[in-house]
């Protein structure tokens, strides 16, 4: 029966039933076109469709009402019940005896509330003799379980699928998760350059790579492949990662087509024609077998020493070498001929014990990706400024026993060489201390027209003037840090007439005269972050009508006032509220209407605050309040058992209390207002 026949049948057939028409693991977007016209809409007819696309359940959208429901991956407990039906159906009446318990429950997680993993595992069990020797010779082998127990093979060739119905482009994309370790998250950033770097996105006119590899991760996530791990607070993913048994999958697809090899203690040779190296042993114990000429990408993870020899054998053998991520690897040093890996496109240091880097860096023309951000690199050489492919620097050190009263150091940047002005591709640049070339390095940064990200440190006011001429010259600008040299040194930033329009992300550490007028015309503005500034007029009134301000962060010492007052219809996006070491502060007034979604709000230390606002009971979507280093008769008057305010955070989910504990940032004893042990001892 030709397709017309079919669909004049089926109307035909249905035409006055009532009927429920289930479509089951749909892949073609176009589906939905060609099977609309062979259903009648009447007499109450239902159309089920899964799909593992998003793009298939948004199509069907376009033509009726459609009603799409993600669904969810098993919480812990509803997992735990679905496993312990499954393995134990036949005996034990469905309960998992004690001995098994702890390594049922690593199995269990290990399948990560995927229902169709569960019953495929826990099913195979349950054909187990129930002792510990046994479940976990099957836990230790579950990878090439899935390759050969015919129980379980049917799971395997399900999450091929998704891998086969890829179009071309993605699959070597999807197939890069298997170089990292399993459960392992990898920052979005991070993988995108990774992908550029080897040549696995393909330009599209009007815009960058980078924006192509965002479009591509998205598809990933949209077709289930890729889960996000954590998201940042406009909405974009911060963090992804792949299923654990999606990973072994990857993994064997991409040893059995030479695309990558992860060197283990299990496993120390590979082929020669790999072209991907991935190791988790020492690479003293992998030298004998790494001679090979076909390595185009090396990364290192979770070792605890790094021969020399390796470093020397990687620049005198892998010519052919894109890729080098060495992330929190423990080296010490680049090898003085690392500039004759002509083809490098990548290379971070991240995380690791590098102070120098070699002269030869500067022949590295193919450059695109130069993280050592948190080494203990200090100066860029001069012969960076050759490297005009260079599309992102990322070179800064959080110093996290930085000394209180110089707030100011605990970010630190690194010195640069003039000659910046040639590197037009830079799309990141952070943090460049500008003490080091003063105007003419500022001036030079005019120049670099593809900025999305500036971060400047150690500024002067005398530079003021030339930072706000550079920062209008940059069209394309999204974030922007800038860090005064002292807590005394004035930002001058009034002199910026037209911002770029784009910016989204402002960080200002310093002392400012006033709120620099521009910033509240930033229609884009998602997160305004401003510390150090000692401002004695309140920043509210010129923030509150910021259309798309999601978080502001009023740090330590940002507002010398004595009163800050949050007036009715302000900040309706608002989500994260933070007011920080406000010395002075002894009234906050918060109007009803005001920040209507603001989940999440922090306070403190502001010693003159003697009450509980109770004003803070009209926020109504608030679901975190955090106090820090509040005095403790303060936080007493919330003790649910007889605090004279605790109506007043009643129906708040989470109540906390953060007490500094020792000098190093960051570090606090914490205390939960419904914990039943609830108390503020006089040492808190």
């Amino acid at each position: 029966m030709d397709e017309e026949s079919l669909i004049s049948t089926s109307r035909e057939y249905l035409q006055q039933k009532r009927y429920v028409a289930v479509f089951d693991d749909v892949w073609k977007v176009d589906f939905w076109g060609a099977i609309e016209h062979a259903l009648p809409d009447n007499k109450g007819g239902r159309i089920i469709i899964t799909t593992r696309i998003q793009d298939v359940a948004n199509f069907c959208k376009r033509s009726c009402f459609v009603h799409v429901h993600h669904l969810q991956h098993l919480p812990q407990d509803k997992a735990w019940e679905l496993f312990c039906r499954k393995a134990f159906q036949f005996e034990l009446e469905g309960k998992c005896p004690e001995e098994l318990e702890e390594l049922s429950l690593n199995i269990v997680k290990r399948c990560e509330g995927l229902p169709l993993a569960i019953v495929s595992i826990a099913g195979l069990l349950s054909t187990k003799v129930k002792v510990v020797s046994e479940w976990q010779k099957l836990y230790n082998s579950l990878s090439s379980e899935l390759e050969s127990n015919p129980q379980l093979t049917s799971l395997t060739r399900i999450i091929s699928l998704s891998y086969h119905h890829l179009p071309y482009y993605l699959k070597s994309c999807v197939l890069y998760f298997g170089i990292f370790p399993e459960d392992y998250s990898i920052s979005w950033g991070r993988l995108i350059r990774l992908w550029i770097a080897e040549g696995f996105v393909k330009p599209k006119r009007g815009k960058t790579l980078e924006e192509v590899g965002e479009e591509y991760l998205i598809e990933l996530i949209h077709r289930s492949l890729v889960q996000v791990s954590e998201v940042y607070i406009h909405g974009k993913a911060k963090l992804c990662r792949v299923h654990d048994l999606l990973h072994d999958v990857l993994l064997k697809k991409g040893l059995d087509s030479s695309f990558c090899h992860v060197l283990s203690r299990d496993e120390s040779t590979f082929k020669p024609t790999t072209r991907r190296l991935s190791m988790d042993i020492s690479p003293s114990e992998a030298l004998g077998s790494i001679t090979q000429s076909h390595i185009r990408s090396v990364f290192a993870f979770n070792l605890e020493e790094w021969p020399e020899s390796f470093l020397d054998t990687l620049s005198g053998n892998f010519k052919l070498m894109k890729v080098l991520d060495f992330t929190d690897a423990p080296i010490n040093q680049l090898p003085k001929y690392v500039g004759d890996l002509y083809l490098f496109k990548y290379l971070s240091l991240r995380n690791t014990n590098v102070k120098l880097l070699p002269y030869s860096i500067g022949n590295l023309q193919n450059l695109e990706t130069l993280d050592i951000s948190e080494s203990l690199v200090y100066e860029i050489p001069a012969k960076i400024n050759k490297l005009v492919k260079l599309r992102h620097l990322m070179a800064y050190h959080f110093d996290y026993n930085y000394n209180r009263s110089s707030l100011l150091n605990f970010q630190k940047g690194v010195k640069i060489h003039e000659g910046i002005g040639c590197l037009q591709a830079l799309q990141k640049l952070s943090y460049v201390e500008a003490n080091h070339g003063g105007i003419r390095l500022i001036k030079e940064l005019g120049k670099l027209r593809q900025l999305r990200k500036l971060s400047l440190t150690n500024l002067k006011s005398e530079d003021g003037r030339a930072v706000c001429a550079s920062i209008e010259k940059m069209n394309h600008l999204e974030s922007l840090l800038l860090t005064a040299i002292n807590e005394d040194e004035v930002l001058d930033l009034e002199s910026i007439s037209t911002p770029p329009q784009f910016i989204r992300f402002i960080y200002l550490i310093g002392r400012l005269e006033q709120l620099p007028g521009w910033i509240s015309n930033l229609q884009h503005l998602v997160v305004l972050d401003i510390c150090l500034s000692r401002l004695r007029d309140s920043p509210l009134k010129a923030l509150q009508n910021l259309p798309n301000l999601l978080e502001l962060n009023l740090g330590i010492n940002a507002y010398d006032g004595v009163q800050l007052h949050f007036e009715e219809g302000g900040f309706q996006k608002l989500r994260e509220l933070q007011l920080r070491e406000m010395m002075g502060l002894n009234s906050l007034i918060i109007d009803d209407g005001v920040m209507p979604l603001l989940q999440e709000f922090s306070i403190g230390p502001c010693p003159q605050l003697k009450e509980v606002p109770s004003d803070i009971h009209h926020l109504r979507k608030l679901t975190k309040l955090n106090f820090l280093d509040m005095p403790k008769e303060f936080a007493r008057q919330m003790d649910p058992k007889n605090g004279q305010h605790y109506w007043i955070v009643e129906l708040i989910q989470n109540v906390r209390f953060y007490y500094k504990d020792g000098p190093i940032l960051g570090i606090y004893e914490s205390h939960a207002l419904r914990d039943s042990n609830f108390s503020l001892s006089s040492s808190a």
